[in-house]
């Protein structure tokens, strides 16, 4: 169904062959680092074994700018405010009618305390006078009136 691929063996394939090559070791001076006064664009490296190499300088990682923040606007700010004002009016209305209503209870039980001690005192005095017979005297027209029995 299918032609069939030609198979090739293995003396045909291309094949590359890479051979290392050896490095000699150099023995130097140990060289003493300095920092240059600017970065220059390509940048060399002596390696330990006195191999110098030179690359292009890596600039340091700059964190991107933030982004800039959306503009507020006036409208949104006020109606914030207004929601923080409107809120304290509310609580400030609800304390005004607390303390107003409990200083209306305060005012209703004093006048009831008085009224429960002005009534006892008026109740002693008229219990206690009917309990013996002196009767206050009243000249009226050389007429005297002793506790609604007239004497003249």
């Amino acid at each position: 169904m299918y032609p069939e691929t030609p198979r090739h063996g293995p003396a045909e394939r291309a094949v590359e062959v890479h051979k290392p090559t050896p490095i000699t070791p150099v023995h130097t001076a140990p060289l003493v680092p300095v920092q240059p006064g600017s970065v220059p664009s390509v940048a060399s490296v002596v390696l330990p074994d006195g191999r110098v190499v030179t690359g292009y300088a890596i600039e340091p990682a700059k964190p991107e700018p933030p982004a800039a923040k959306p503009a507020v606007s006036r409208t949104a700010v006020n109606i914030a405010l207004g929601g923080v004002g409107f809120g304290a009016v509310c609580s400030g209305l609800f304390l005004l009618t607390a303390f107003i209503t409990a200083l209306t209870a305060l005012i209703t039980q004093l006048i009831t305390l008085a009224a429960v001690i002005f009534g006892g005192w008026v109740a002693v005095q008229v219990l206690s006078a009917s309990g013996h017979r002196s009767g206050t005297t009243v000249n009226i027209r050389k007429a005297v009136f002793k506790r609604n029995h007239f004497h003249g």
